[in-house]
């Protein structure tokens, strides 16, 4: 499923409500546009994720591996993650596989060291936690783009970037994680770079996500690190893409885009024996 990632009596008040569906038919081909954003074929990176206290110490450091490979005629993506390493020794070669299906619920599976065993997450599972972190396992997961209405709210600057705001309220409440998400798009690439999601409960703010860098490598636009912070309990989690250094000394982004990636690597038996 793709992800939106993320909506009367007198003269004067018919203006204001046909003015109001402009901007949702507008949210709508902003977020349309989002999804269209030219995606690699194929992604392989390496990535620090800290866990993240309230007052601020690292509860747990994680080195990560990511494989991701997109199908531009399906408009689907796959995703496989692995605990190279991390400060809980007991996560280390964990490992996770999302294959996204249009129309249907992706299919996730887990391998947990602890159980040397693979499990599929049920979608049952989609408000928990995934490994720790501030993402929920729905998180990870995508959205279809009528799975939600979508309202221009505004235009405006955030934090150096030049947005549309569009809010996205779920078609069927009760099989949506949140009561609604906000999202500022850069104008400039189509991406999401600052994002509320609201409390499914009362509808006060729940997570915000912030992209602190944005880069273009080979023509694609790549959120470089971001937070998601649990404002309601302080936590958060940050992930950034690490760097080496070249024979020179010169820094180089830990990601290659386009190289291709053997089928093998998206599969469970791989998922449990990581080769």
């Amino acid at each position: 499923m793709k992800k939106a990632s993320l909506i009367k009596i007198t003269f004067a008040a018919a203006a204001f409500a046909a003015a109001g569906a402009a901007f949702a038919e507008d949210g709508r081909a902003v977020i349309e546009k989002v999804l269209n954003v030219k995606k690699p074929a194929y992604n392989h990176s390496l990535i620090k994720m800290d866990l993240i206290a309230k007052n601020g110490s690292i509860e747990e450091s994680r080195e990560i591996e990511e494989y991701g490979r997109h199908n531009a005629q399906t408009d689907t993506s796959d995703v496989v993650i692995i605990f190279k390493n991390s400060t809980n020794k007991g996560n280390i070669n964990t490992r996770f596989l999302q294959m996204e299906k249009k129309n249907a619920d992706d299919d996730k599976w887990i391998y947990l060291p602890a159980l040397r065993n693979t499990r599929r997450v049920n979608s049952s599972e989609g408000d928990k936690s995934f490994t720790g972190t501030d993402a929920t396992y729905d998180d990870m997961s995508t959205r279809e783009l009528d799975d939600d209405t979508h309202e221009l709210l505004k235009e405006e600057q955030k934090n150096g970037f030049n947005c549309y705001v569009v809010k996205s309220t779920p078609v069927n409440a009760s099989k949506a994680q949140y009561k609604y998400r906000i999202q500022w798009i850069d104008k400039a690439t189509y991406v999401p770079v600052y994002a509320e999601m609201y409390d499914k409960k009362d509808g006060s703010l729940l997570k915000v996500l912030t992209v602190e860098k944005l880069k273009n490598i080979g023509g694609y636009n790549i959120p470089m690190s971001n937070v998601l912070k649990n404002v309601q309990t302080g936590h958060s989690t940050r992930i950034a893409i690490t760097q080496r250094k070249d024979a020179n000394g010169n820094a180089l982004d830990n990601i290659v885009l386009d190289k291709p990636i053997p089928d093998r690597v998206f599969t469970q038996s791989f998922l449990n024996t990581g080769k």
